[in-house]
């Protein structure tokens, strides 16, 4: 930067994005990355509070080590029967993996997601590309558009 240089600044993109215990469920939620950060807040918060709201993410990383909170969520998981994880790799799998291996798509939500007619509350945080797919795969399986709640990260675009 020099002085006389002009910069454009936005604020953030999306909407209001939390969930409480008392807001219910089920959860629907859908990672892509480090998008996965505000999506485990809700499931620590849901867990402080002793809320048993059926929950589902969707978590999609590139490769096994960069599953980020992989422990913690495993160990949640394990200890909570109405908390499932679901990964899906993109880019390498270990051997032996018999999860996913593509992105996020609609046949994926259509396995993972509990049905529209239990009225889900879904979240969807990561790149734009997958949040805007993701968003629009749910409303085509029949999800109500206001139950989907998204934050986006990475360009936006402008000139």
């Amino acid at each position: 930067m020099r002085p006389g240089d002009r910069l454009e600044l936005r604020g953030p993109i999306g909407g209001y994005f939390t969930w409480e215990a008392r807001d219910g469920g089920p959860l629907l939620l859908v990672a892509g990355g480090s998008g996965v950060v505000p999506l485990m807040a809700m499931i620590r918060h849901r867990a402080a509070a002793g809320a048993a709201v059926p929950t589902h993410l969707l978590f999609s990383s590139r490769a096994y080590d960069e599953i980020i909170y992989r422990a913690e969520l495993d160990r949640r998981a394990a200890a909570d029967g109405t908390l499932r994880v679901v990964h899906t790799l993109t880019r390498t799998q270990p051997p032996g993996w018999t999860g996913y291996r593509r992105r996020i798509d609609r046949d994926m939500l259509a396995e993972v997601a509990p049905p529209p007619a239990e009225r889900p509350r879904a979240f969807i945080c990561g790149p734009t590309p997958l949040v805007e797919g993701v968003a629009a795969a749910l409303v085509a399986l029949g999800h109500d558009a206001v139950r989907v709640k998204t934050e986006r990260f990475g360009p936006t675009g402008g000139s």
